[in-house]
């Protein structure tokens, strides 16, 4: 899923220097934040909302476990691999241009999305969606950046998080509802009003601006990053259909491994690379990464997964299902602000060691309960948990990945981080599904359990014993999910700096 999970904290990169500001007037400048803040609200609404249609998408479109994997991945694949770009070219070309060509990338995708026949043209479409997300989020963050000066830009960039909040929070909701009530369709189409709304107000007040000094785009890195993606996470959501040792299998991951070696070997080479590798020569910087690998795999693997438990196992509704995701959106949305204050009180290492070990024990709650559990003795305990935990790392995590590198680097390293946490996603998805494919394989009595593990996840009328299945899988990778969260606290333990340690 790339909905809860999503923090507008932890999003894009901001380079260059800004230009002058001062003749623009403070009502300009709300006008100009109240664009960015639509613009990302594609993106914001979007993502929540989906998860918990997902599996009435996977019912109506007859669409195997396998590819409603694909439904989540192509649009974090896309994303992940290209918002380094994205945000260059922003520099290059024009930041209002490129946020502009983002919000009609997506509007346009989304249309293609709700009119979408067949899972694999919709697939198609949540691509095409990654691509206008990686241009329109950090396009709306450098027009912040460029817009207001260094001591407005706090209070700028508060306020978007705080709508991007907002709209996490009932984006679950709104999904749930027309899911249930309406046509999930209506989740894509409500896209586009927004999209011309904010296409209009920022052609009529957001001025345009460049980086002078930005040089060429990686093109050769985003091609390698986004190829090698895609051909890992194909290989490791299809092996369990195609079987381990099938050619396409091996070549496919093989494929991956040698595009994404090439990657890397081409950011050591390029001159002006999307990620340079000399940021990862500190250790914090390093460290503080593999953390965000860690917790995000983990908090998007189980976003993904929950809604089909609490759906096909608890018996929940798609909207008590949004209703679920609610403690999560509103704990962060109240209590980032203090959370951040913590970190300056008490240094980033409290909370980026305390914080992921508090989500790790709530997701471990969330595998508690038992088939027909309710909403306060089912998933409340560990979404709360869990949302604490994500709100105490969050900002702190993102201050450290700037604070770790020379202050000409911060947007790269800022837009790196936020690079790892969209392909951490990915990769959960692409891996726990094969667990999940895997233990329920084991535990269902079907000469074809991955049929039946489709018809599970899609809703089908089934014995108990094949839901018992499915949640015995859960509980596996819901847990495998914890592990995660809680290594990801052990490494902030062993790297982030303390109280009274810089980043460098």
């Amino acid at each position: 899923m790339d909905g809860p999970h999503r923090s507008p904290c932890n999003e894009g990169q901001v380079q260059a220097a800004p230009p002058p500001t001062q003749a623009l007037s403070a009502s300009r400048k709300r006008w100009i934040l109240v664009a960015t803040v639509l613009g990302s609200s594609l993106t914001f609404i979007d993502g929540s909302a989906l998860g918990v249609a997902l599996p009435a998408i996977q019912r109506d479109l007859g669409a195997g476990p396998a590819a409603v994997q694909w439904v989540s991945n192509a649009y974090l694949l896309t994303l992940g691999a290209l918002v380094l770009t994205g945000g260059a070219a922003g520099d290059r070309f024009g930041r209002r241009k490129i946020f502009l060509i983002g919000v009609v990338v997506f509007a346009l995708a989304s249309l293609a999305c709700g009119l979408a026949p067949t899972v694999e043209l919709l697939i198609g479409g949540r691509a095409l969606q990654g691509i206008g997300a990686a241009l329109l989020t950090p396009g709306a963050l450098a027009v912040i950046g460029a817009t207001f000066p260094p001591e407005e830009r706090g209070k700028a960039f508060g306020t978007w998080a705080g709508a991007g909040a907002l709209f996490g929070m009932v984006g679950p909701l709104i999904g749930g509802w027309l899911a249930d009530q309406a046509d999930w369709r209506f989740i894509f189409w409500i896209n586009l009003p927004l999209a011309a709304l904010t296409i209009a107000v920022t052609l009529k007040a957001v001025p345009e601006s460049r980086d002078d000094d930005a040089r060429g785009l990686d093109w050769i890195g985003a091609l390698l990053a986004v190829a090698g993606l895609a051909a890992l996470t194909w290989a490791l959501t299809a092996a369990p259909d195609l079987g381990w040792t099938s050619p396409a299998i091996i070549a496919g991951m093989a494929g991956g491994v040698v595009m994404l070696v090439g990657f890397l070997i081409s950011q050591a080479r390029q001159s002006h690379p999307m990620m340079p590798l000399t940021l990862f020569r500190s250790a914090v910087f390093s460290g503080v990464n593999l953390l965000t690998l860690l917790l995000y795999f983990a908090l998007g693997g189980a976003m993904f997964f929950l809604p089909f438990d609490l759906i096909r196992v608890q018996g929940f509704s798609a909207t008590m299902a949004g209703a679920a995701m609610l403690p999560f959106a509103v704990v962060m949305g109240l209590f980032s602000g203090v959370a951040g204050r913590l970190a300056d009180l008490f240094g980033a290492r409290l909370s980026l060691s305390l914080g992921p070990i508090l989500s790790g024990i709530g997701l471990a709650l969330l595998a508690w309960p038992g088939p027909g559990a309710g909403y306060v003795d089912g998933p409340l305990a560990g979404m709360t948990m869990l949302a604490i935990g994500m709100t105490l790392a969050v900002g702190p995590l993102t201050a450290t990945v700037m604070g770790a590198v020379q202050p000409s680097h911060t947007g790269v390293a800022s837009g790196v981080n936020n690079a790892v946490a969209r392909v951490a996603g990915l990769l959960a998805v692409a891996l726990l599904g094969v667990i999940l494919s895997a233990v329920f394989v084991s535990q269902a009595d079907s000469s074809d359990a991955r049929a039946l593990l489709g018809q599970v996840m899609a809703g089908g009328d089934l014995d108990s014993a094949a839901t018992d299945a499915f949640h015995t899988a859960f509980r596996v990778v819901i847990l495998t999910c914890a592990a995660c969260a809680v290594l990801a606290g052990v490494i902030g333990a062993l790297t982030a700096p303390g109280k009274f340690q810089t980043a460098e």
